[in-house]
């Protein structure tokens, strides 16, 4: 159970989240100006819209097109930060996809969050929206039976506004690289191993949100310095309003009430989970590339010895790891919940 904020502490913290969610639609505006509109598509108002910032992902993006057209999004609205490899035209060739380009800093950008918001802030009001990177696939309770209208409206029934996700890394037994994907087909087929059992959980009371901590990288990168482990908690699924905003990426939002997706009285609300498949056999090699570019961390410097040991091309998998089998796996092992939806 977790107890509540005192109430003049929890107004302070409202006070200063609205005059920062002030400062990062201000911002966002004004990054508006780094996009270039490719193409822009119709849809319906009560089509559920997904939002993504990519980059060189051609290995991915068949797939991820795939799975989320399966769960019911009806258009996708990407920004490509100046991909070299085809995922451009991959994109400009769907019809149920809007396309806008930049070749700005995707760290300057907030790692793509300022441009996302401008998006959202334009198109996204009043309709439900995904917001994913091209590696994470989401999943939720009865996924491969009920698509995500039928989940939005159970949600809007509870006048819930926002779902999280647990981001659960996935990866192959042997040596990361050994085994190829080819673009279109399910990486779920090689990267179908995960650690079940070594997250921590914690309480952010400034955005009232949650931090879990945990898994693969955790276990074989980060083993000294767990408190720099990579952070899981996401709410990729969100009823949007003009008036909300990213914090830092999709692991809190603005208003604070939005990161209120956790049952204060101790029982557990609906949850997902989001199968992120970033150790496809590319990133060994794209490892090297990232730490030249110094553009997915705050203090990249720190990330480096993280980068060097994925491009030796580790083996993940241990005696401990769990084979990925589906949603129901994922529940027993207080990974990913039903909550009141039946």
């Amino acid at each position: 159970m977790l107890d509540p904020l005192p109430l003049s502490q929890d107004r302070w913290f409202d006070f200063r989240m609205r005059w920062k969610r002030r400062r990062l639609r201000a911002r966002a505006i004004a990054k508006a100006l780094e996009l270039r509109r490719l193409k822009l598509g119709t849809w319906a108002r009560n089509d559920i819209l997904l939002f993504c910032t990519l980059r060189n992902e051609r290995e991915r993006i068949d797939w991820f097109l795939h799975h989320y057209r399966r769960l019911g999004v009806g258009h996708f609205l990407f920004v490509d930060n100046d991909s070299s490899d085809g995922t451009r035209q991959v994109l400009l060739d769907q019809p149920d996809c809007s396309v806008w380009t930049s070749a700005a800093s995707y760290k300057q950008s907030r790692f793509g969050m300022d441009w996302i918001n401008a998006l959202m802030l334009r198109y996204g009001s009043g309709q439900w929206c995904v917001v994913a990177d091209a590696d994470e696939l989401l999943i939720y309770p009865y996924w491969d039976t009920r698509p995500l209208p039928a989940l939005t409206d159970w949600l809007d029934g509870q006048d819930q506004k926002s779902m999280p996700a647990m981001m659960l890394d996935l990866y192959p037994k042997g040596p990361l690289g050994a085994q190829p994907v080819p673009p279109g087909t399910d990486p779920l087929q090689v990267l179908n191993w995960f650690d079940a059992g070594n997250y921590v959980i914690a309480h952010k009371p400034l955005l009232d949100c949650l931090l879990i901590q945990g898994g693969v990288r955790a276990r074989t990168f980060f083993k000294d310095t767990p408190n720099r482990a990579p952070t899981l908690t996401k709410l990729p699924l969100v009823k949007w309003s003009w008036h909300n905003t990213w914090v830092n990426s999709t692991h809190s939002i603005l208003p604070r009430a939005l990161n209120r997706v956790y049952d204060r009285t101790g029982g557990e609300g609906i949850a997902g989970a989001l199968l992120h498949t970033k150790f496809l056999d590319t990133i060994v090699e794209k490892s090297l590339i990232e730490k030249a570019r110094a553009q997915h961390f705050g203090n990249a410097a720190v990330f480096d010895n993280y980068y060097d040991a994925v491009a030796q091309a580790p083996v993940l998998w241990c005696e401990y790891s769990t084979r990925f089998a589906n949603w129901q796996q994922l529940e027993q092992l207080g990974l990913v919940s039903r909550g009141g939806w039946s």
